[in-house]
């Protein structure tokens, strides 16, 4: 018998502009989830239009920790402006970047979690 274990997705949505209040306020609720080994963490940046530097600090804070637990991070939905700022940056090559939502659901089913 096989049995298959699929791990649990996070998702994060934040909206409007990534600066400092924001940022914090991301990195707040990032702090909040328990990271279990395993876990998909998808950050929709769907409705994000703006990202300055102190937008980037929860990002970057976010990858350390769920490599440091076995997890994955994703952004999906990156604007242009954003990834214009992840562009300039070089983080686009260290994050797992993907177009839409769809292309991230084909990673995991498992039921997911909007934090």
């Amino acid at each position: 018998m096989n049995l298959t274990q699929e791990k649990p997705v996070i998702v994060f949505k934040p909206q409007g502009r990534m600066d400092l209040e924001t940022a914090t306020a991301l990195s707040k609720k990032m702090a909040d989830i328990k990271l279990e080994p395993d876990q998909l963490w998808v950050l929709d940046l769907a409705e994000v239009g703006f990202m300055d530097s102190s937008g980037l600090v929860p990002l970057v804070q976010a990858l350390k920790a769920v490599h440091k637990s076995g997890c994955r991070l994703v952004l999906c939905n990156v604007q242009a402006p954003v990834r214009l700022v992840l562009e300039l940056t070089h983080l686009d090559s260290v994050f797992e970047i993907v177009d839409n939502y769809e292309d991230v659901s084909s990673l995991n089913d498992k039921s997911l979690v909007i934090a």
